[in-house]
């Protein structure tokens, strides 16, 4: 049971970073050699998470007013985090060019944080087929999603109202988004006012767009958007890696292995592989579900990765801590605090120099097991040296597993009968099982004579 779930895991690990791994796709960087200013272009599909806020909230902060003269993003979601949402929204009010926000293609949805995000752009559009609304909030328990308190309730119901009057949006219409889950098809969405047009594909948005006047910030604005150049960029590595993470299905996903992997680790110890891999993937549940901020949760990585490997040293177990605290020493990389006054090439490098190191020693420490696996297949045909000793000393109190001392090494051990064996004790022992030793007290044998010594 212990070796399946330990395959069961590694087998997860290996999925989620192929995803993690694989590029973000989609609409590609495109420009017709026009020399005026650039539209931003930003792709928001599936499930609204921090990571995807991230993404969006740099793209925003670091554009060049100069020349940029729009950000128009592409939405199809069903919905996502309230903290993701409401980020954007206060990023889409201090972004120095107007937000031009389109749910496309036909077919697409701008439900629940999709709503929200539509209401909030400076200028919202709809192709025809598409949907908003359904933005009740809901909380999740053990018998499934529920609608949230009144309290949450009535306050999204209340910023939704805010929003949209800032906006000149009908604020009466749009509160029930929250307060009666109301959905709108986009005709309805532009006869009520609470999109500004209808286009069917970005082309044709660019096009109806061209010569649109308005005003943001206190300051008016004309666009220019027929023949303008579309810009756009790809995730960098670590809001790809919190996009992944902070997907609710994938929090949920690590948060069970990592107490499945704990809880089969502290049941049946031995091989340290499922506490370590239960211990990771917690750690990473808890940072999707968004209880700890990116730079909290890089240093505790950090922490916890030299940790590992200042255990492997003081401990018998044989390669498995120096991998995870290898691996965690990565994620702490990635997810490394940014200072503000640090050159970007600096991170890059630190990066690049962090991987180089946990290349090196996962190599190093996979070699040590694949030795260690070796020899324990030879003993059988090898010298006694190999073999178990018939008596070792208690060094770690069992129970009912601790560590024993055999001809000067560590092994890992439990008594044999489950009883209690105190540090200090000689034992004799009884059986072996891959890397651990079955002891029990040593015993005088009935005709006087001794145990033969180690």
């Amino acid at each position: 049971m212990k070796n399946r779930f330990t395959r069961i895991c590694i087998i997860f690990l290996l999925v989620f970073f192929s995803f993690l791994l694989v590029p973000e796709t989609g609409l590609p960087e495109t420009s017709n050699g026009s020399t005026g200013q650039g539209i931003y272009l930003v792709e928001l599909k599936g499930v609204v998470t921090a990571g995807q806020a991230a993404f969006i909230k740099r793209q925003l902060e670091t554009l060049d007013a100069g020349a940029v003269q729009a950000v128009v993003i592409v939405m199809d979601t069903p919905g996502g985090l309230v903290d993701a949402t409401l980020e954007l929204t206060r990023v889409f009010a201090v972004t120095p060019v107007p937000v031009i926000v389109l749910v496309a293609p036909t077919g697409a949805i701008a439900a629940s944080a999709g709503a929200f995000i539509l209401v909030s752009a400076d200028i919202a559009a709809m192709a025809p087929g598409t949907t908003v609304g359904a933005a009740m909030p809901v909380a999740l328990s053990p018998g499934g999603a529920e609608p949230a308190e009144d309290k949450t309730i009535n306050f999204l119901a209340g910023h939704m109202r805010s929003i949209s009057r800032e906006k000149g949006r009908p604020g009466e219409v749009t509160e029930r988004f929250v307060t009666e889950n109301l959905t709108l098809d986009a005709i309805e969405a532009q006869e009520q006012g609470v999109i500004d047009l209808l286009a069917p594909n970005l082309e044709t948005l660019l096009v109806e767009l061209d010569g649109w006047e308005g005003e943001k910030g206190g300051r008016s604005f004309t666009l220019a958007t027929a023949g303008a150049p579309l810009l756009k960029q790809e995730m960098n590595l670590q809001e790809r890696f919190h996009d992944k993470v902070s997907d609710p299905q994938i929090a949920f996903l690590l948060l069970m292995v990592g107490g499945l992997g704990i809880y089969f680790g502290l049941g049946m110890p031995g091989t340290f592989v499922p506490e370590v891999l239960g211990a990771l993937a917690l750690l990473l549940g808890i940072y999707g579900i968004g209880l700890f901020d990116t730079n909290t949760m890089g240093i505790i990585f950090l922490v916890v990765g030299f940790a590992l490997l200042i255990s492997e040293i003081f401990t018998a177990g044989f390669g498995i801590l120096g991998i995870g605290g290898a691996v965690s020493l990565l994620f702490g990389a990635i997810l490394l605090p940014q200072e503000p006054l640090m050159a970007e090439g600096w991170y890059a490098s630190f990066r690049a120099t962090a991987f180089g190191v946990v290349l090196a020693v996962s190599l190093l420490f996979f070699l040590i097991v694949t030795v260690l696996l070796r020899s324990r297949r030879r003993w059988r045909e090898s010298g006694s040296f190999f073999r178990a000793a018939p008596r070792a000393e208690v060094v770690r109190e069992l129970v009912p597993c601790g560590t024993v001392k055999m001809r000067g090494e560590l092994w890992q051990a439990c008594s044999d009968n489950g009883a209690t064996i105190k540090e200090g004790s000689s034992v004799e022992v009884v059986r072996q099982e891959g890397l651990t030793l079955f002891v029990r007290l040593l015993q005088e044998r009935e005709n006087g004579g001794d145990i033969p010594p180690q």
